[in-house]
């Protein structure tokens, strides 16, 4: 072979080697801008299905409320998604997640502020530090966080239905998300000083279920109870809700949405870590159901839908935390372990005198309580080195006591900020409907519309009455208002 052609064969495979290696130096970034859009729209879908666990909120707690409340119910957790969502974005998302200090972010409100998203890790610089594992824009991120903040007010909802008045519930709930939420939060997952003693709740058993469900049971002591609910006596009064199927409906749209809430936490399009939050979430909803059905089954000798339904919820709260961190079998007993917690816990907190007419705080706040010790009880480091094992599985009780910790801290402080924000709300709008719109319904008094035109009271239509002419008509035609006949309650 000529000295020529040895030459331009080296040339030849110099100029090959030359464009292997642009081509793959191109691909590389390409392949990280892939990921980033993929992330993003994985954590934007998640939040959808977050979002819409608003209208699941809304059927559930209108159907198991009676029927003229139903307007009332249904306006409450449409206009709360609006209040609570701005309240986030004005000052809720820099508390929770700016930079600052142990207790609260210092800045980012409106999102303002330093912030080069997607990068992460050592090449994140902005204000948003503890959001700096995950490689999604900024927006998505709040996105993502704000509908979490929607659920976190709508809880308070059913707790305190047909009693509270509209502007009172707004008031309060725009407050609870833009101060209280936000601190907490910034507690757990902002990089405060829970995180750093090492508590673990990886979608929010405590810090969004839990924070809702303290603040239900101020609202709820504070309001009182319905009329006609405990007798004198001290017996415990039924007040059927009007309609199973919307109950069942939105304890579908709410288990939906809740695939959502928890896998959509890994805020990446990991196929591993969202294929077993989604399997965790799954069994444990749907223990949870077994466990509420045998409990009530044991107790009444009967079937009740409704305490299904909230068994299935009682079981996604209590693995919302753990998901994450536990094994398939441990999300099974933690769900049904959840279940039966929800029959008892309501049944206890009717008998001192709480009135919660769809069981929300049961649901929310003992399974949040419940679901944030099994993270201390049920972890494994094989599923999450950083959390380790828990107590059942060779750990040592140092985690379990710092979930513990964890859980009085918030309640303590929920419970007092909660109760100062519900005495705000007393002394500015008043807390309590009067009690003749309580007995002709707040659909009427408030909301100047019936959800259902045909129901009557007193025998004929009072859908266009003055609230004042129907109040004394419902209160003549019922001067006790306690109902224990659901195709009576429907229409009264």
């Amino acid at each position: 072979m000529t000295r020529a052609a040895l030459w331009a064969g080296s040339c030849a495979l110099g100029a090959l080697t030359l464009a292997v290696a642009s081509t793959a130096n191109a691909a590389e970034p390409d392949l990280a801008a892939f990921q980033v859009a993929l992330d993003t729209v994985w954590v934007v879908l998640a939040g959808i299905l977050v979002f819409f666990m608003n209208a699941g909120f809304a059927l559930l707690e209108s159907g198991l409320c009676r029927a003229k409340n139903a307007v009332n119910i249904l306006a409450k957790n449409f206009t709360i998604a609006a209040f609570a969502g701005l309240a986030f974005f004005f000052f809720g998302f820099g508390l929770m997640f700016a930079d600052g200090n142990a207790f609260m972010g210092m800045g980012g409100f409106m999102l303002l502020g330093a912030d080069n998203s997607p990068a992460t890790g050592a090449a994140y610089e902005g204000i948003f530090g503890s959001l700096n594992w995950t490689g999604v824009p900024l927006e998505a991120k709040f996105f993502f966080q704000a509908c979490f903040a929607m659920a976190a007010a709508s809880i308070v909802s059913g707790a305190v239905a047909e009693r509270i008045k509209f502007q009172a519930f707004i008031l309060f709930s725009l407050l609870l998300v833009a101060l209280v939420y936000g601190l907490t939060g910034h507690w757990i997952w902002g990089g405060g000083w829970l995180a750093s003693q090492g508590f673990w709740d990886f979608a929010g058993s405590t810090a969004v279920h839990s924070v809702g469900g303290w603040a239900a049971l101020v609202g709820a002591f504070l309001l009182g109870p319905r009329l006609g609910k405990y007798g004198k006596d001290g017996t415990v009064r039924a007040i059927p809700g009007h309609s199973m199927a919307l109950a069942t409906i939105g304890g579908f749209v709410l288990w939906l949405g809740w695939f959502g809430f928890n896998a959509g936490s890994t805020m990446a399009a990991d196929p591993g870590a969202i294929a077993h939050v989604a399997t965790t979430t799954l069994l444990a909803s749907l223990a949870g159901i077994a466990g509420a059905l045998a409990a009530s089954y044991i107790r009444t000798r009967s079937f009740d839908l409704s305490m299904m339904i909230n068994g299935c919820l009682g079981g996604l709260v209590g693995i919302t935390a753990p998901c994450a961190f536990v094994s398939a079998g441990s999300a099974v007993i933690i769900g049904f372990t959840a279940g039966a917690i929800v029959v008892m816990a309501v049944e206890l907190i009717d008998r001192i005198r709480v009135d919660d007419p769809v069981g929300a705080i049961s649901v929310h706040l003992v399974c949040g309580i419940w679901g944030t010790l099994a993270v201390g009880l049920f972890a494994q480091e094989s599923f999450s080195s950083d959390v380790g094992n828990g107590l059942l599985f060779g750990g040592s009780a140092s985690l379990l006591g710092v979930q513990a910790m964890g859980i009085a801290a918030v309640g303590a402080f929920v419970v007092t900020a909660s109760f100062v924000l519900w005495k705000i709300v007393d002394l500015t709008v008043g807390l309590r409907a009067d009690e003749e719109e309580e007995i002709v319904g707040l659909d009427v008094s408030e909301m100047r519309m019936r959800a259902y035109p045909s129901d009557a009271v007193g025998g004929r239509s009072i859908d266009h009455a003055p609230p004042e002419a129907a109040a004394a008509e419902a209160a003549a035609a019922h001067p006790q208002p306690t109902i224990t006949d659901p195709q009576t309650e429907a229409v009264s």
